[in-house]
């Protein structure tokens, strides 16, 4: 895949790509809620349900071939902290209208993962063309600590919406909070807005 052909996230072209309240770190520290889950991949499945046509279940194996996409993106953390300069790669939120008809109710997701963890999202940030869900990061394939085997990106979200562990994608017709936003978090989480907290 030449480099023409990544999607390059709308935030790194900003003059000043670090939000409000944000420091640049060059590491990633992992941050999760709860020990890091051992998955056996073999049993490992990923679930299209809720508003659409026809549930859809795919192995590991079925996901990894789907088409895949690169995407530069930065990360900004709800904690304070900002890497920059990330190369993901793995299969397009959109190619998951290539799986299932989606009914036209439809107006939110949740994202589900291992240990009922799950994180909610409009439509339209689900469908931005630099959301993906990603099975490498800079090259390497994910460590069991950043989601392995597969995690969401959304860059221009607050991480947290970014769910490791992922197991699937319920589409809904009212929008419900997802684990850390019951607990406070902000129900959007734009970065550039401060959403840290409430709303």
């Amino acid at each position: 895949m030449a480099d023409e052909d990544i999607i390059k996230s709308p935030d790194t072209e900003r003059e000043d790509r670090v939000p409000p309240g944000q420091k640049l770190t060059e590491k990633w520290p992992a941050l999760h809620y709860g020990s890091v889950p051992k998955i056996d991949i073999s049993k490992w499945e990923f679930a299209i349900f809720g508003l659409v046509e026809k549930e859809r279940r795919l192995s590991y194996r079925e996901f990894a071939a789907l088409p895949q996409v690169k995407v530069f993106s930065d990360i900004h953390c709800v904690t304070g902290w900002s890497k920059l300069d990330n190369l993901w790669e793995g299969v397009a939120s959109e190619q998951i209208r290539e799986l299932v008809r989606i009914l036209p109710e439809a107006k939110f997701v949740m994202v589900h993962s291992v240990g009922g963890f799950t994180t909610n999202l409009s439509l339209n940030d689900f469908f931005q063309p630099d959301v993906l869900f990603a099975l490498k990061h800079n090259g390497e394939p994910l460590t069991r600590e950043h989601g392995y085997p597969l995690r969401l990106v959304v860059p221009r979200l607050y991480f947290w919406k970014s769910a490791k562990w992922v197991t699937g994608v319920e589409f809904m017709a009212e929008d419900k909070r997802g684990f850390w936003e019951s607990e406070g978090y902000h129900n959007h989480g734009d970065p550039w807005k401060e959403e840290r907290y409430g709303g």
